[in-house]
């Protein structure tokens, strides 16, 4: 067996060994492995997730082959489950891999205490009524739950978990922390110690950007009564300030430095995401509130405080044009500055868990360290219960969704889909499921939306003609193609949620695959 460290190398460079162990930990349910449900898994098992339990009732049919690359001739007539179950055993040995020969709607019935076990659910192939039911009993028991679902040529994605907290979010663009419109004193000092209009050309040349850019913010607010450029005058006017500090036009600092001014006149203090949360309520903590809330408790302490409006600084600088000496010097410079905040806020934390009369060593250093690396781009998700999106959504929204002439294809899907559902409630079949019967199913189908398009308070001609056709088309099948496209995208929202990095995608995710389109509803 090759070794992990070597087999997971490719995935560890994404989110780490402290992501992988996560996932190594998991334990994953996955209801009904159709192929939507199985290229979910596969993803999963691929990445080394800790154990896997397979349930479905059904047998292998021969309509199966056509679908699921998993099952071959010789599987036809077996359990679904066991078959999935061994060939995705296959893929990964070193995950623990079982079945389960029921069906999820008779287990989500008669046993919820079952689903108590796993970390995660995925739910595959489920109808309204029993993932409703499912939702409620996971959000009890803090199972994560995501449901997934291929309907023709649509797809559905939907992640169901009263909350979920994100310390690593690795946002693609995310303004380094330099504080260069806000210097700390040891900062200033340290760039009061050069001098910017020294004769030696070397000297010149090598003085990283980050001293050019201090020096001239303070030259700058020094003229204008203590205020930085915030005109786009004014700003073309600093540029050019750092440009005539230039000896030579070849000199890679000054240019960076100008490309980098507009880190100058970036607002001070947080942003509106982090004021969200640390306004939350969440932030007033009891012994029964979570390692994330008592951290954002001690943050909010800090900007308050020590921190002057700002969060503890990260402590990182970006490659940069300069002599070796200064750079290790800025960069003892930085470090410094984030270790003595670090300090500070493991403090704060530890007097928080005593107050609220938990053990103070509780939450780890190596935890606080990477929450203050990370404080600026904390998030928090929180996803309404199914039941209430179904029942009452956001009217407004969903009404504007419909019309829309971007998202009026995805909504028109969205809606039709549950009434898709409906429509099997009341005739134990989905629309267009037997030959024959399409006609009179078009006409079924499209009173059944109507019908719930009014119970939504919507108006009921939203849907179009066109739309419904192509939905009794589909007959409820799962094409391969649209399975791997939703299995790969519900598994990356499952690698996100059991690693905690990266932000989950919010609302309901409809994958159109009549016009190639993903979008999110915020219903």
């Amino acid at each position: 067996m090759a070794e992990p460290k070597v087999k997971y190398d490719r995935q560890l460079r994404i989110w780490g060994e402290k992501g992988q162990a996560a996932l190594e930990k998991a334990s994953i349910c996955l209801l009904n492995c159709g192929p939507t449900g199985s290229e979910t898994l596969k993803n999963l098992v691929l990445g080394g997730v800790g154990s896997i339990t397979v349930v479905d009732g059904s047998k292998v049919e021969v309509g199966d082959l056509g679908n699921n690359f998993i099952v071959d001739e010789s599987s036809v007539g077996q359990s679904k489950a066991e078959c999935v179950c061994a060939f995705l055993q296959e893929l990964n040995d070193a995950v623990k891999a079982k079945f389960i020969e029921e069906h999820p709607e008779e287990l989500i019935e008669t046993n919820p205490s079952f689903f108590s076990q796993f970390t995660l659910v995925i739910a595959t192939q489920l109808v309204e009524d029993s993932m409703v039911k499912l939702d409620r009993i996971c959000r009890e028991g803090n199972i994560i739950l995501i449901f997934a679902r291929s309907y023709g040529l649509m797809g559905l994605v939907r992640i169901c978990v009263k909350e979920h907290t994100v310390i690593e979010s690795k946002p693609d663009h995310f303004l380094d922390d330099l504080r260069l419109n806000d210097a700390w004193p040891e900062l200033r000092r340290f760039a009061e110690t050069i001098d910017l209009n020294t004769t030696d050309a070397v000297v010149h040349k090598h003085t990283p950007y980050i001293i050019i850019l201090v020096k001239m913010a303070e030259e700058w607010a020094n003229t204008h009564g203590g205020k930085l450029p915030s005109t786009r005058e004014e700003k073309k006017q600093f540029k050019d300030l750092i440009k005539s500090k230039m000896i030579t036009m070849d000199e890679e600092n000054y240019k960076e430095a100008m490309e980098a001014s507009y880190k100058v006149f970036s607002p001070q203090g947080i942003g509106p995401n982090l004021q969200k949360i640390i306004d939350d309520s969440c932030t007033e903590v009891d012994s029964n509130s979570s390692d994330y809330w008592v951290m954002v408790a001690a943050l909010k302490e800090f900007i308050a405080n020590e921190g002057g409006g700002e969060t503890p600084l990260e402590g990182s600088i970006p490659d940069m044009t300069s002599s070796t000496e200064l750079y290790v010097n800025l960069q003892k410079t930085y470090q410094a500055k984030a270790e003595a905040d670090f300090l500070v806020m493991e403090q704060r934390v530890k007097n928080l868990l005593k107050k609220i009369s938990r053990d103070p060593a509780s939450i780890s250093k190596a935890n606080i360290q990477s929450f203050c690396r990370n404080a600026r781009k904390l998030a928090v998700c929180r996803y309404r219960l199914v039941e209430d999106e179904y029942n009452s959504p956001v009217q407004p929204e969903l009404q504007k969704y419909l019309t829309d002439e971007d998202y009026g294809t995805a909504a028109g899907l969205y809606i039709l889909l549950r009434a898709a559902d409906r429509f099997a409630a009341n005739y134990n079949k989905f629309p267009g499921q037997f030959d024959g019967e399409m006609d009179e199913d078009i006409s079924r189908l499209k009173t059944t939306a109507v019908g719930l398009l009014n119970d939504l308070g919507c108006n009921a001609s939203a849907v179009s003609e066109d739309l419904i056709n192509e939905m009794c088309r589909y007959g409820a099948s799962e094409l391969h193609v649209v399975a791997a496209f939703v299995g790969g995208i519900a598994s990356q929202e499952v690698i996100k949620l059991i690693t905690r990095q990266f932000i989950p995608m919010s609302g309901t995710f409809i994958f159109n695959g009549i016009d190639h389109k993903s979008q999110l509803l915020l219903l």
